[in-house]
């Protein structure tokens, strides 16, 4: 089976996938998870004041390298089924999330302005198209998810947020 996908159990309810053509990786529920649900809690690895494509950004100048590291594989959708609580330290399940299924979050509810921009290719049928952080976003699209209380403070709102616009 060479094009078979490696995988790697972390925890009791996930695995990392590594797809063998290109070598990107990714985080998968290995157990159904509902919503609400605590997947992870979390610490800085590392503090930085700068971003870069591997942290969340906790406040203006703080941007953490996660632990445990298994959770850098959470990727990016512009409909994400994971949210980083950064003021419990939390990754918990925006909703019912199947065995299998990918774990993604939106960048922007924890990132104010990221180190690098990227064409989204999430393929979501609310896809934005390109993702560099919250600054670069409108106010109506933002209030449509969950985001931390930095990127609320910094929009100087309030919101719950649904996480699916």
């Amino acid at each position: 089976m060479p094009n078979a996908k490696k995988t790697t159990k972390v925890g009791s309810i996930a695995e990392i996938r590594e797809c063998p053509e290109t070598g990107s990786k990714s985080l998968h529920a290995t157990v159904e998870l509902k919503y609400g649900q605590l997947i992870s809690h979390f610490d800085p690895k590392e503090v930085l004041d700068r971003p870069n494509y591997l942290t969340v950004q906790m406040s203006e100048h703080r941007h953490i390298m996660l632990n445990p590291e298994f959770l850098q594989y959470i990727n990016h959708s512009c409909n994400p089924n994971v949210f980083f609580d950064t003021e419990k330290r939390e990754v918990i399940a925006l909703g019912q999330i199947e065995n299998g299924e990918e774990l993604t979050f939106f960048y922007p509810s924890t990132e104010w302005s990221m180190d690098r921009g990227f064409d989204c290719l999430c393929q979501s049928e609310v896809c934005l198209k390109y993702i560099q952080g919250a600054v670069h976003l409108p106010l109506n699209v933002l209030k449509t998810y969950k985001l931390s209380q930095f990127i609320q403070q910094k929009l100087g709102i309030e919101c719950s947020g649904t996480s699916n616009p």
